[in-house]
């Protein structure tokens, strides 16, 4: 198998990566943190790199790019920990270009390339445990569409965005809506995340919705599988990012007049932690090499991967910490953010033990050597 990148993706990771250097310095992210956890002129800048296109098709206004693209893209801007959830912007892209119909395509589609618009998705309820078939959000047909009921809790910077993929049930079914944030009976509750990011309780009642598909729980699932793809490819940029500050203060922290990093069980732990990043890496190819498959095999790709790179994240930033001594937690020392964003990307789209039990529910009988 090739697992060489086109020329296109070289330059789509190279214009990325310059501007994570040069527009998302360390300290633009601890002003965009202080300031409340999301940064819409930030937000506009990835737009007009087409980042916010990327999954939609170009005769909507979009780049028309794939999995291995958005793979490209989120591993760098977890290198620099960006705040604005970009991964957001490809859900809603990709979720709308495929299940909705003509008129609600026309009409956000574009919106969404350009960065005009920020649609988040706003599935998690506070019983549903990652549990994407339980939903106790209502929808009721009323003259000229739907009136949402719903709760719906950690929304990606919901107090900020301009409209939400909601699931709720019509009757028994699970459908997908889609409801601008201006309408009425919309209500939200912003908070910064332990990450230094934004999200929000986000209320609907009776609340005006457009239906964007009415197979529901498909949407999700397939919804809830790009956001894992591109968590796992921003795990991977940020443990990348990681492991070479790491490094470097191995190298340069002195300790009874010789560098740490020439003790050998700080080189053992180091090269442990390579061993994680590059199993993290394999995987995040995997799951974006997945998106297309069928939902069955996709699903459980998903899962294993998911599992694996939180495995990797949990070990990476807890040796980081380690290796770096009292200094690796403090909030003036860059080390500390990215342990914490390690830390909430392993319970982002369900955490490890969760897809653990996943990835078992999803074992054949024919799973294991002797089968």
């Amino acid at each position: 198998m090739d697992f060489d990148f086109s020329d296109d993706q070289e330059q789509l990771r190279d214009a990325v990566r310059k501007w994570v250097d040069k527009g998302y310095a360390f300290e633009r992210r601890r002003a965009t943190e202080k300031a409340g956890g999301f940064d819409r002129a930030a937000f506009n800048e990835m737009a007009e790199l087409g980042l916010c296109g990327l999954y939609v098709p170009e005769a909507d206004g979009g780049l028309g790019m794939g999995p291995v693209e958005g793979m490209v893209v989120m591993e760098e801007l977890g290198r620099g920990i960006v705040l604005e959830p970009l991964a957001q912007s490809l859900i809603s892209g990709a979720v709308i270009a495929g299940y909705a119909d003509a008129a609600t395509k026309a009409a956000w589609l574009p919106q969404i390339s350009s960065g005009e618009a920020l649609v988040v998705l706003a599935y998690q309820e506070r019983a549903a445990r990652y549990k994407l078939d339980m939903c106790e959000a209502k929808a009721t047909q009323a003259p000229g569409g739907y009136v949402l009921n719903a709760t719906k809790s950690i929304v990606p910077v919901g107090d900020q965005a301009d409209a939400f993929l909601v699931p709720a049930k019509i009757n028994s079914q699970l459908a997908l809506f889609l409801v601008e944030r201006q309408s009425s009976g919309v209500t939200t509750r912003g908070y910064g995340t332990q990450d230094g990011g934004r999200a929000a309780e986000v209320t609907f009642k009776n609340s005006p919705a457009t239906l964007v598909t009415a197979n529901g729980l498909t949407a999700l699932e397939h919804a809830v599988d790009i956001g894992i793809a591109a968590t796992c490819a921003e795990a991977v940029g940020v443990m990348d990012k990681t492991m070479a500050i790491t490094a470097e203060y191995l190298n340069t922290r002195k300790q009874f007049g010789v560098v740490i990093s020439s003790f050998q069980a700080l080189r053992h732990r180091a090269a442990d932690m390579k061993m994680q990043l590059e199993l993290a890496r394999s995987m995040s190819f995997y799951a974006s090499l997945k998106l297309n498959a069928p939902a069955e095999e996709r699903r459980a790709a998903m899962a294993r991967a998911k599992y694996q790179l939180g495995t990797s994240m949990r070990f990476v930033g807890q040796q980081a910490v380690q290796l770096h001594g009292g200094i690796g937690v403090t909030d003036e020392y860059i080390v500390s953010h990215y342990f914490k964003k390690l830390t909430q990307l392993e319970m982002t789209f369900g955490d490890s033990l969760h897809h653990l039990g996943e990835v078992s529910a999803r074992m054949q009988e024919t799973a294991g050597v002797f089968a």
